[in-house]
């Protein structure tokens, strides 16, 4: 079993709900769940939408290879109604490799550990919740410190779940 660290984010629909049935999906498969962080709502980057995020990272087991797990994290976002027809733009679910072990991975198809995350406080702030002294294989920072060291300004509150009137 390989330890492996996922993002999961969401600006379309209902945000948790389809966090939520990523990580149900994620059991189904196989992978099994050992922690996850907060849900935060994040201002959008890198996006041309208007709607903020909801994200998390979760810290799982696996036994598929990088690749074998990218296919499962595709195949699991089409199910919830990811498209990918309009790059950067509005998603019901977006699943991203973050670490794998500390393996270096790079094709035409697949990159780990993600090339943007250290750039991206959407991901490092719950990475940090529940991993902070997972060490990035190529930079050798733990992930506490490239939060601290990241240029990235932009908004990641906890995420309030409050019902609507």
């Amino acid at each position: 079993m390989a330890t492996v660290y996922l993002s999961l984010g969401s600006n379309k629909g209902d945000r948790a709900h389809y966090i939520a049935r990523a990580l149900e999906a994620l059991g189904a498969k196989g992978i099994k769940i050992m922690r996850q962080s907060s849900l935060y709502e994040t201002e959008p980057v890198e996006t041309i939408s208007k709607g903020w995020f909801l994200n998390c990272v979760a810290e799982v087991e696996a036994e598929l290879l990088p690749a074998q797990l990218m296919h499962t994290l595709l195949d699991i976002e089409r199910s919830l109604g990811r498209r990918r027809g309009l790059p950067r733009g509005p998603r019901f679910i977006d699943i991203d490799i973050l670490f794998y072990e500390d393996r270096l991975v790079s094709t035409d198809q697949l990159e780990i550990p993600h090339p943007r995350l250290t750039e991206r406080r959407f991901v490092l702030v719950p990475f940090a919740e529940i991993a902070s002294a997972a060490r990035h294989p190529v930079f050798k920072k733990t992930v506490a410190e490239l939060l601290a060291e990241t240029q990235d300004r932009s908004e990641v509150r906890p995420y309030q779940n409050k019902p609507t009137k």
